[in-house]
């Protein structure tokens, strides 16, 4: 994909949503941090309705400590693996009281130091919480990247590298949004929507799906 051809991508995505944002629901850099690492192998709908309650109590690290890990287990057992993930918010809230005076690095090594933050969930919030220009690649920028020939790598850190090199300005602070959505709702991992992609002409994916698939007849007669 040249130059152009990227820039034509981004223009494109960035007219059909002049401002993507994260779906995942937060007040705070702390609330972000655990929504993200919350959203490990779960929806952002899911993770939504778990933290709905939780977060209208719970703003700060002392609120979590405070509510304990038996305490937010109640909120969050609707999420996968939320044993594993009570553990780690608990554990990440004490270190940011003990080692940050309660506040969320800006940084993305220091973040990726706390229990259950990751590469991607550090991109995330540095680049919703503090703005800066970060390629968060979860499932969706991975299969869009690929797919469509704009960053392609075998491992989500490969295709982080790519999208760093080849993403231009305007776009670089929006662009991962564009990309999960568009993978969310669009290029698809089963049936992209091709016949629906305002991109479409640009992308390099072979198997192209030009017309969605025919209504199941549930046959029968009427009445």
């Amino acid at each position: 994909m040249t130059k152009d051809q990227i820039f034509e991508l981004f223009r494109r995505l960035a007219e059909d949503n002049p401002s993507p944002e994260t779906e995942l629901e937060y007040d705070n850099p702390f609330q972000l941090v655990v929504a993200v690492a919350l959203s490990a192998q779960a929806t952002d709908v899911g993770v939504n309705k778990a933290t709905r309650d939780l977060f209208a109590h719970v703003r700060t690290p002392e609120d979590m400590i405070a509510l304990g890990e038996e305490g937010l287990k109640e909120h969050i057992r609707t999420i996968g693996l939320f044993n594993s993930k009570a553990k780690n918010v608990i554990a990440l809230s004490q270190r940011l009281i003990d080692e940050y005076d309660s506040e969320v690095p800006q940084d993305r090594d220091a973040l990726i130091t706390l229990q259950g933050v990751g590469r991607k969930t550090a991109n995330v919030v540095m680049n919703c919480a503090f703005g800066m220009e970060t390629f968060a690649v979860d499932t969706h920028v991975f299969r869009v990247g690929n797919r469509t020939g704009l960053a392609k790598g075998k491992t989500p850190e490969a295709v982080e590298a790519k999208l760093e090199k080849r993403v231009p300005q305007p776009f670089r602070r929006d662009a991962h949004h564009w990309l999960i959505l568009h993978g969310r709702y669009v290029c698809k991992a089963r049936t992209p929507e091709c016949w629906r992609c305002p991109i479409v002409d640009l992308c390099s994916f072979r198997q192209k799906i030009m017309s969605p698939p025919k209504a199941r007849s549930t046959g029968g007669k009427a009445g």
